[in-house]
């Protein structure tokens, strides 16, 4: 499988989430580039696009957060319909639920019919989070301890990168090997799947946790598409309506190390296996 911006690779639908604009974790060239190099009939932003909570705190807003809004906007003007699910960073905008702005809807939530014909519930996922929705000052306090592990982070990667080691998270190993965020991540899992099966719904494609999943749970078809801030992951739905999520962090370091196009074909195809 190819990416290249002078021949963008087509997909049926593309699902991104949790983007953070506003805060300077926001992996905006990565998303930038994704964009450049993929078309889809339809593109979904379930949520925490924008990050308000940061931007309460501390204003941080650069012409690459500019260009992301721009670009957006510019696919729904040559084609794509643009869904946007506000999350719980961005619930601001869930104030313009149902309506359309040219190609772009605003939804609450919505469901995507599949090229096979199944259904799929989109939904950001924060309403079951009950740490978000039962005691919002402790998902921000949790919100600022992450930041904080990210900061710790950019200092972890630049010494690995001088050391000429591979990409690693401590957010990422943190969240995986802590206890209590396993737990949430599997009580987050059973409750957004409980949910698509009482709706009568064969999947659930979903944001919020940061954590791409493309697995099918008690019969459920489970899917999340990650984020933008540290695994700068994608769900892509092909025309055959199979799914797949793409880590672009990885393919992008395959086009760094190996400008030739040539080149890059074995690895990037390597990369998505």
């Amino acid at each position: 499988m190819t990416y290249h911006a002078a021949a963008p690779r087509r997909f049926r639908a593309i699902f991104i989430s949790d983007v953070h604009l506003g805060t300077r974790r926001a992996q905006t060239d990565k998303l930038l580039d994704f964009l450049r190099a993929t078309e889809s009939d339809q593109l979904y932003v379930i949520g925490d696009l924008i990050d308000n909570w940061a931007l309460r705190k501390r204003w941080y807003w650069d012409q690459k957060h500019n260009d992301v809004i721009q670009k957006l906007l510019r696919k729904a003007r040559k084609g794509s319909r643009v869904i946007y699910v506000p999350g719980n960073h961005d619930e601001n905008f869930r104030a313009f639920s149902r309506m359309r702005f040219g190609r772009v809807a605003v939804l609450h939530e919505t469901t995507h019919i599949s090229a096979t014909g199944k259904r799929y519930l989109v939904i950001h996922g924060d309403k079951f989070d009950a740490v978000v929705r039962l005691a919002p000052w402790l998902a921000k306090m949790g919100d600022t301890a992450y930041e904080f592990a990210m900061d710790v982070n950019v200092v972890v990667t630049k010494i690995r990168r001088f050391l000429r080691l591979p990409y690693w998270s401590l957010s990422a190993f943190l969240k995986n090997k802590v206890k209590r965020a396993v737990e949430f991540i599997s009580h987050f899992e059973t409750a957004v799947v409980r949910d698509a099966r009482e709706r009568g719904c064969y999947g659930v494609i979903c944001g919020h946790i940061h954590t791409a999943e493309n697995r099918m749970i008690d019969g459920i078809h489970y899917l999340n598409d990650g984020d933008w801030v540290e695994s700068c992951t994608a769900l892509v739905e092909h025309f055959d309506g199979r799914f797949e999520i793409i880590d672009w962090r990885n393919i992008a370091s395959v086009k760094v190390d190996q400008p030739a196009l040539e080149s890059q074909l074995p690895a990037i195809t390597a990369a998505l296996q």
